[in-house]
């Protein structure tokens, strides 16, 4: 089965109390461009993040907010920073590291939520089922007939066919955003 590639940079979701701490309490988030997911977007604002001295600047806030606090970095950023955050489907925060994050009126030092996030495709319910794939089931990812890597299905309702991959992924694999690949189900 085809599926179309969504390249992920480093980003934020934020609760919007931690969000008008960091931009104040008037602060509304803005849509810069819309994404793969339905109701999801790129927001206009951006916030550093830091971990002992070490800072990535204009790290981008992703819409809409969320009930919980969640940076996603690739590999090479965690390097940079000097942490080993685990690698996580979005909102598996359990163990996660902390971090602070910086806005234009506040900072805020979260005690969890810095993650490397795992491949994944999001898919709706109905489609898995209709194909026979269960929530958090792996697949394997191919192009050209190749085996590149194995994804994790991640139900979403509503959803878009979509693959995510982080930077450091698409380097790897010579692959970039909009990318057609191929997935099918791995061997029980």
């Amino acid at each position: 089965m085809k599926v179309v590639l969504g390249v992920s940079n480093r980003h934020v979701h934020l609760t919007k109390e931690v969000f008008e701490k960091l931009f104040g309490e008037n602060a509304h988030l803005e849509v810069r461009n819309n994404l793969g997911q339905p109701g999801q977007f790129a927001s206009t604002s951006t916030v550093d993040i830091k971990v002992g001295d070490n800072v990535i600047e204009h790290v981008r806030i992703i819409g809409p907010l969320r009930p919980y606090n969640q940076i996603e970095i690739s590999q090479t950023d965690a390097n940079y920073l000097g942490v080993n955050p685990p690698r996580r489907q979005s909102g598996d925060l359990d163990g996660s590291l902390p971090i602070t994050i910086i806005g234009p009126v506040g900072s805020v030092d979260v005690e969890s939520g810095l993650i490397l996030a795992e491949r994944h495709i999001h898919m709706e319910p109905k489609m898995a089922h209709n194909i026979g794939l269960e929530d958090k089931e792996l697949v394997h990812v191919y192009r050209d007939g190749e085996h590149l890597f194995d994804a994790a299905i991640k139900y979403s309702d509503p959803g878009s066919l979509e693959l995510h991959i982080d930077t450091d992924e698409a380097n790897q694999y010579n692959l970039k955003t909009k990318d057609i690949l191929e997935f099918d189900i791995c061997s029980k």
